[in-house]
């Protein structure tokens, strides 16, 4: 296991949260419920069919032991979910009988499991579609009430022997706000920088990316994140954040010293800022299929309270580390 992973399983297992997996009798997500349970990460609730959650977990040669499991068509929370469900979406025409019926989706029963207080965070995604485990997040924990924006990043763990030396990195928006303006940068500038801080327990050192490097070339789209820059700067003046910055700029300390040779982050960047949708998912998966690093992810950040999604290509390993994941962002 990668030493950044190690040190997030140690951090959830020190103050164990509970977390509720929407996709309950899927196997990669039992495999992780039950590897989750014997590691001590968290109290885990799987929701799902309860007779098709107990087979997977026969089938795993598992037991029900520090596992809960939570039915949707068979609880006696239904006419609690149902209500509060009903009240959230009141302005959108959702009516208590409408309610009563989409409160049997796990991705909404799991999310209204958060908001009830019964669990500390989410995760789903391994069979639902990233806008399906996202919408639900949004409709039913919704932001927290001092963000901007809700965006998401990727913890992406580098090889022990990769030549920037550094264990793992945030890179965001990767996952979710397509072609933010100035503003929604700025935010999501702020929430990855805290997300590394809080997950990592490090300092971050944020690098504004752009196809320019301090002013190397001219364009509206440069002129964005400069100004998301100076908004960032000045809301948080002691956060060490730079940009305009092209990659080799915000990573190698050579190529920083000829073309930042001012900057205090250039060439120590622990955290990559990607200026659009386009930008972010095709330079995380560069990193994950050529440099090897490990991408764990999206996770969203801004909400209230914690719900991540998940690859429908996971592995169980993949669910492991965002229970993980979702246990420390709980705890902080």
């Amino acid at each position: 296991m990668l030493p950044p992973l190690a040190s997030l399983m140690d951090r959830a297992a020190a103050t164990p949260k509970t977390v509720a997996l929407s996709e309950g009798s899927d196997p990669r997500v039992v495999s992780a419920a039950l590897e989750a349970r014997k590691m001590g990460l968290a109290q885990i609730i799987l929701v799902g069919d309860t007779s098709a959650v107990e087979a997977e977990i026969a089938t795993q040669g598992g037991d029900l032991c520090g596992i809960t499991i939570h039915d949707p068509d068979n609880t006696d929370l239904h006419e609690t979910c149902a209500a509060t469900y009903a009240e959230l979406r009141a302005k959108k025409g959702v009516t208590l009988e409408t309610a009563a019926k989409l409160v049997r989706d796990p991705l909404i029963f799991a999310a209204l499991l958060v908001r009830l207080g019964h669990a500390d965070g989410t995760v789903g995604g391994a069979v639902a579609t990233t806008s399906d485990t996202v919408r639900a997040a949004l409709h039913v924990i919704g932001k927290a009430p001092d963000a901007a924006i809700v965006s998401s990043f990727f913890l992406m763990c580098l090889p022990a022997d990769h030549p920037l030396g550094e264990p793992a990195m945030v890179f965001s928006d990767c996952g979710m706000v397509i072609d933010p303006d100035a503003n929604e940068l700025a935010a999501i500038t702020q929430q990855a920088a805290a997300s590394f801080a809080s997950l990592m327990g490090d300092t971050p050192r944020v690098g504004m990316l752009s196809f320019s490097t301090k002013g190397s070339a001219r364009h509206p789209n440069v002129d964005k994140v400069t100004q998301a820059l100076a908004l960032v700067q000045a809301a948080a003046p002691d956060l060490a954040v730079d940009g305009e910055l092209q990659l080799d700029a915000a990573l190698v300390p050579s190529v920083a010293a000829a073309k930042a040779p001012d900057s205090d982050v250039a060439g120590e960047a622990n955290v990559l800022i990607f200026p659009n949708l386009d930008a972010g998912n095709i330079g995380y998966k560069m990193a994950q299929r050529f440099g090897g690093a490990t991408a764990i992810g999206p996770v969203l950040q801004g909400l209230a309270k914690p719900a991540n999604d998940l690859s429908r290509g996971c592995v169980a390993e993949d669910v492991l580390a965002m229970i993980a994941v979702t246990a420390v962002q709980a705890s902080t």
